[in-house]
């Protein structure tokens, strides 16, 4: 699907350094099952939503922000490889829970929140090519990266019935939907 549809996808690299967690929130070029077809983001794909305000959030809670681009507390950017994260965690319960987790290795990993704008994919078959991004946050994932058959693993394909998914969405990001 393309404009409202919010989706979120996962990444495992994540590493601290001092108050600061960073890694890769997506990555360039690598092909990933998600449920009956197979995605690749192409480098770029984030350019566009770079500029604007990026929350990063603890397992999609928006209640449970760990920082964001307005206020310079995350930072992202596109390399080679992907979309590189650093994030400063607040010194808060949540932000010293989260850094002890990180530095134990206990943390599931990275997900991200995105919509896809018109024109932004394509499809060959059951194989979806992204190369525009709607990017609305990054997640730190406490548990296990989300699955498609999960709820938190909001999935959309072109022509697929999604009402249901649509409607957890917008409940869950209100103002983004």
């Amino acid at each position: 699907m393309t404009g409202d549809t919010l989706e979120r996808r996962q990444a495992t690299e994540l590493r601290t350094t001092g108050r600061k967690l960073e890694g890769y929130a997506a990555t360039f070029n690598s092909e990933a099952r998600i449920g009956s077809f197979s995605e690749t983001i192409l480098p770029g794909a984030f350019r566009a939503a770079l500029a604007g305000d990026v929350l990063a959030l603890l397992d999609h809670d928006v209640g449970k922000v760990l920082g964001r681009t307005r206020s310079g507390t995350l930072r992202l950017v596109e390399d080679t490889r992907g979309l590189h994260f650093s994030l400063d965690l607040p010194d808060t319960s949540l932000g010293r829970d989260i850094l002890a987790l990180a530095e134990r290795k206990d943390l599931g990993g990275m997900s991200f929140g995105f919509n896809v704008p018109k024109g932004g994919q394509s499809w060959a078959g059951e194989k979806r090519t992204l190369s525009a991004i709607g990017l609305k946050e990054i997640s730190v994932i406490s548990a296990w990266p989300a699955y498609p058959d999960t709820s938190l693993a909001l999935r959309s394909r072109e022509g697929a019935d999604d009402s249901r998914r649509r409607r957890l969405i917008l409940a869950e990001l209100g103002a983004w939907a």
